[in-house]
């Protein structure tokens, strides 16, 4: 009989480890968090604060975690020993303290890996230790706080009226952010400008870049940052900003009257030293910009690959790598690439509040035969290992070396500026190419006669700042400290749940809702706003975290001080903001969306609304009256509601026309289909089975009239 029990928190993890632990264990899964604070007491906190003291209650999270428990508690009466082996970070170490409370354990062993494979697990298993109640402690801290945030301060939201749901700590800190930067966006004054260019008949084109007495205001060419959430697109070349179209033209006149030679030419050879591997905020960025994933949804597929024992543990901010690992990718590259070996492997840092205990993520084993595990795997999950693998191989790998050239040029007063590129070798690039396209310059002297091919000039305009895709807010909420790696992907999804946010061609913007939210939490809870009190918040949990202070005394000063203090002031905000409910609907901002009124031809305005798959309706608000549009997924356009089109458009709808057409996915007769879009009559075939069409390989089997049929 299995003398003992090993307690994983996700079930997916069960049968790698059952297969490498034997018959003499018993693995079982928590399936996550099992318990949280109950909602009973003021504000239904679930604990209560006297004095410098907590006490908490937390009871079973649903009926699942119930009966999880009552199982758990069943196998443990039948063995001898019970390991607790949940996640390595914080969270995993408070989800095992729940553990040891619910199933009445004294001392219980805690053991942890980040990797799933034998060796690991194994090597995890000999070397068991105590429950780190610092880490504990911050755990609970963050229960606490967040609840406390949370049901303190939502119900301020509630007072608006406007469908907001909640406040929160992390969350509310960085809707502030896009809002910040959509009051940017919609600030902006555009300016025009022009960029002046010669062409000469060797094959290059020169920037204008100053006059002679202006030289020293040529910058030297700056070395490219690694930057997981940039997209691939590089800004075009330009000149000096000129800022009227009289003297670009003014300059174009002047560079084709005097003739142009070579007077400065530098080159030399620059290394750019390889990436560092991913941690669960670069994984997050890299994915995002190279394979289109939200941060939710790569740490669903990097949590698929770990539980398969692909990689290691996906919630790390550590860049550290194994020496085992480090050696094992030494040999890959002595076998299949040995001009990039290093003499000596890049030093990485990680951030000063990283867990240098973890490693970053990386695969498992670098000589597992990608096409045995195209076969296993999704093509999601393929393409995120496949990263995974390459960034981690690239970071151990030889630098790139780029020949850099800078040339200028002059005419008269006026000088001219090339910049070339070359890859001379590619090293890490081979496996992470971040480097921007060779930009290739001909061989040129110094004193060098050039025949001028052509002049000219480009109107360009000033641009606003882009709002925030996710890699790019996941990138920032990093940088300033807003949240830890297990919250960054949370918080965005909260935010889209919300209707605080919404994608707009993949990048992040507020809706209505967000920011009527954000511009009375300025108000209200101004601190609670901004990064660097929310980084302060991280950072007193990291202290706890390592014994520096008690987080009874941290909470219960912390709300002391502050918390209950702008509450009380918030409070005072919300009975002035009352009359919000008073503004009749007409007169209230609503964002204008670009759809008109059929009847006074004026813009309709986006209403906001959790209730719809959008996030919004539209509306006139002029005076029409039902002049109401949803919007239609199938039809992907504005309609009227289906009771009042139906009666509008033909209350007498004629029967649809069975054609002798067969259907290309059931072979069932195609039925000729009539409708009005944007006010135009259409007419489509369509499967004539109306069960059949909701199937999803029927989305795609229908025909359009066309002006040739």
């Amino acid at each position: 009989m299995p003398k003992r029990l090993l307690v994983v928190e996700s079930p997916g993890k069960v049968k790698k480890l059952s297969q490498i632990l034997g018959s003499e264990w018993i693995v079982r899964a928590s399936c996550g968090h099992i318990r949280e604070l109950s909602n009973e007491g003021e504000y239904s906190l679930g604990f209560t604060m006297d004095g410098r003291s907590i006490r908490c209650n937390y009871v079973p999270r649903d009926q699942r975690a119930k009966e999880t428990i009552q199982q758990l508690k069943a196998v443990t009466k039948q063995v001898d020993e019970v390991v607790l082996a949940t996640d390595p970070d914080r969270e995993g170490e408070t989800i095992a303290w729940h553990l040891k409370e619910v199933l009445g354990l004294r001392e219980p062993k805690r053991v942890i890996y980040t990797e799933i494979t034998a060796s690991a697990v194994r090597g995890a298993i000999a070397n068991p230790r105590k429950l780190d109640l610092n880490l504990v402690g911050a755990g609970l801290c963050r229960d606490c706080l967040d609840k406390l945030v949370g049901y303190k301060g939502s119900p301020l939201v509630w007072a608006l009226n406007n469908g907001a749901k909640s406040v929160g700590r992390v969350q509310s800190a960085t809707l502030h952010l896009i809002c910040q930067r959509e009051t940017e966006i919609l600030t902006f004054v555009p300016q025009d400008y022009w960029s002046v260019w010669v062409d000469y008949a060797v094959g290059f084109r020169a920037f204008y870049k100053g006059t002679v007495n202006t030289r020293s205001d040529v910058p030297e060419q700056e070395l490219e940052a690694h930057d997981d959430a940039a997209s691939n697109n590089k800004d075009a070349p330009e000149s000096k900003r000129v800022l009227s179209e009289a003297e670009a033209t003014r300059l174009v006149e002047e560079a084709r009257r005097y003739p142009h030679q070579v007077i400065q030419v530098e080159g030399k050879v620059v290394p750019r030293q390889p990436p560092p591997p991913f941690t669960t905020s670069t994984l997050q960025q890299a994915a995002g910009s190279k394979l289109r994933f939200a941060p939710d949804q790569t740490m669903l597929l990097a949590q698929k690959l770990y539980e398969a024992g692909l990689i290691t543990y996906m919630r790390t901010d550590s860049v550290m790598l194994s020496p085992e690992f480090c050696a094992s990718v030494k040999q890959w590259l002595e076998q299949h690439d040995p001009q990039n070996v290093p003499q000596q492997v890049a030093k990485h840092r990680s951030a000063k509040t990283a867990q240098e205990a973890h490693e970053a993520i990386r695969p498992t084993d670098v000589f597992r035969p990608s096409a045995e595990l195209r076969q296993e795997l999704s093509a999601s999950e393929f393409d995120l290992y496949v990263m995974i693998w390459k960034r981690a191989v690239a970071s151990q790998c030889r630098a790139a070396q780029l020949r850099k050239t800078q040339v200028i040029t002059q005419s008269g007063s006026l000088l001219w500026l090339a910049r070339g590129q070359v890859v001379e070798f590619l090293g890490y690039a081979r496996y992470w190419n971040n480097l921007s396209k060779d930009t290739i310059l001909p061989s040129l002297q110094q004193g060098q006669a050039l025949t001028l091919e052509n002049a000219g000039h480009e109107q360009k305009q000033t641009q606003p700042p882009p709002r925030y895709s996710e890699p790019k807010l996941v990138q920032l909420m990093e940088r300033k400290g807003i949240g830890r790696p297990s919250t960054y992907a949370p918080t965005v999804s909260t935010l889209k749940n919300r209707g605080y946010v919404q994608l707009t061609k993949e990048h992040l913007q507020p809706t209505t809702l967000g920011l009527e939210v954000d511009a009375f939490l300025v108000k209200a809870l101004p601190d609670l706003l901004e990064a660097e009190f929310t980084a302060k918040m991280e950072d007193a949990l990291d202290a706890i975290a390592q014994g520096k202070h008690s987080w009874q005394h941290y909470l219960t000063d912390w709300n002391q001080d502050y918390f209950a203090p702008a509450l009380a002031k918030a409070k005072t905000v919300v009975v002035s903001s009352s009359s919000l409910k008073k503004v009749p609907a007409g007169e209230r901002k609503y964002e204008t969306s670009r759809t008109r009124c059929q009847q006074c031809n004026n813009f309709l305005a986006k209403i906001p609304s959790t209730k719809v798959k959008k996030k919004y309706f539209l509306k006139c608000i002029s005076g029409c009256e039902d002049t109401v549009l949803f919007w239609s997924d199938l039809n992907k356009t504005w309609e009227p509601p289906r009771s009042k089109a139906a009666k509008s458009e033909n209350p007498q709808k004629s029967k649809a026309l069975i054609t002798k057409y067969p259907c290309p996915v059931c072979k069932k007769p195609l039925e000729e289909y009539s409708y009005t879009k944007e006010g135009q009559s259409k007419t489509m075939l369509r499967c004539s089975d109306p069960q059949s069409r909701n199937n999803q390989k029927h989305k795609d089997a229908v025909y359009f009239t066309t002006a040739k049929g």
